[in-house]
């Protein structure tokens, strides 16, 4: 039937949507790279899904992540230093109004 044929053309489409998604994002050469480093061990790992998640993971994390993680770490710090002065502020106000506890009994 006419319809039957469309949907596998539709299905057939999806998929190589999918394939060229995959293939334009890098995740078929990382995977195969992956594959191919298990394939070349000289000593195969026991667990080879282990040996896979362990390569993905790679290094560390992605670049563009680690500096939004350094622009949120430098806001939050400077959020920190401006609590930390008025606190500070704070204190020193609170004291005008309460005799220091650790001085001791006055004499």
């Amino acid at each position: 039937t006419k319809d039957g044929k469309e949907g596998v053309k539709a299905a057939e489409s999806k998929r190589e949507q999918f394939r060229r998604y995959l293939e334009k994002s890098g995740v078929l050469d990382t995977i195969t790279s992956v594959l191919v480093q298990l394939y070349e061990e000289n000593d195969k790992p026991d667990n080879a899904l282990d040996f896979i998640k362990l390569q993905l993971n790679g290094p560390g994390p992605d670049p563009v992540d680690s500096e939004a993680l350094r622009m949120e770490l430098a806001d939050l710090q400077q959020k920190c230093n401006l609590l930390m002065g008025e606190n500070k502020e704070l204190r020193n106000r609170l004291m005008q109004y309460e005799p220091q506890r650790d001085a001791g009994p006055p004499q």
